[in-house]
């Protein structure tokens, strides 16, 4: 099951058939325990949908939740991390944290600093090193259940987090520092581990960037970091959390404006944005 969320109304996919319904609270409407359930009983006060889900029309899929992110998740994000920190004294903070019981976990983003599908993402004017991060995102409800699955883009300034690791909040939250969609994947249990995440980054046309991992290569599993990110946080609308990424372009990369951005993780769909 499918959620997209449109200006008014919320269309949702399901058994390949389309229904749609007004939503005027997007907070009450996600942030429910046994969301697939819920949805599917409640079908009968969606509507026929006819048309085709147009991309241009859609909204990024949340209502006022936070987002948050978690770092240092795969073993491609810790020697990287490692290694544009050495020169700070800070390169072994993410060996550290690798292997400690308790993950990395940070404020991302408002609704405000957050991009629609075909939205404009940032990259920061006094940064000159910076890059995307694919990552696969949670639907957490309020409860702290894990409801739904998105497509999230982290926008990371590589220079600024590597300058020193106190500056993470700086590297990472910024207007247009994340974008969320294409929709919501609502599923009776947990997403396959198999499931896989892809980066594209074109530029003029031409693709520069291209790689994906499954997200089996995690090391930390999504439950427990929401416990964590639950222990001395309340969310009264539910959350998102990012889960961290594998996939680091090379060092000599740096996104440039105009760059077109599209993350797809298998079972959910594509999200793309442009950098402005």
């Amino acid at each position: 099951m499918k959620i997209y969320k449109t200006k008014n109304a919320a269309i949702l996919e399901y058994e390949g058939e389309l229904y749609t319904k007004r939503v005027s609270d997007w907070d009450q409407f996600l942030n429910r325990t046994h969301l697939f359930s819920s949805l599917k009983d409640e079908l009968s006060t969606f509507e026929t949908y006819n048309g085709a889900i147009e991309e241009e029309s859609l909204l990024k899929p949340m209502g006022t939740q936070e987002i948050w992110a978690s770092g240092v998740t795969y073993m491609r994000s810790k020697t990287a991390r490692m290694e544009e920190s050495k020169k700070a004294g800070g390169g072994t903070f993410y060996d550290r944290v690798y292997d400690a019981d308790r993950p990395e976990l940070f404020f991302k983003a408002t609704a405000q600093r957050t991009a629609d599908p075909l939205g404009k993402v940032r990259i920061r004017k006094d940064s000159g090193w910076d890059v995307p991060e694919p990552e696969l995102a949670l639907l957490i409800s309020s409860s702290g259940t894990i409801e739904g699955y998105t497509v999230g883009n982290d926008m990371s300034s590589r220079s600024i987090e590597g300058e020193n690791p106190l500056y993470l909040p700086q590297a990472k939250t910024y207007e247009g520092c994340a974008a969320l969609g294409p929709c919501i994947y609502i599923t009776e249990g947990p997403i396959s581990p198999e499931t896989k995440i892809e980066l594209q980054i074109s530029r003029n046309g031409s693709v520069v960037f291209n790689d994906a991992i499954a997200i089996n290569q995690m090391k930390r599993k999504h439950q427990d970091l929401v416990d964590y990110l639950f222990r001395e946080c309340n969310f009264p609308n539910g959350c998102f959390l990012m889960t961290g990424t594998g996939i680091i372009p090379p060092d000599e990369f740096t996104l440039q404006s105009g760059d077109e951005i599209s993350i797809s993780i298998e079972h959910i769909g594509t999200l793309t944005n442009t950098v402005a």
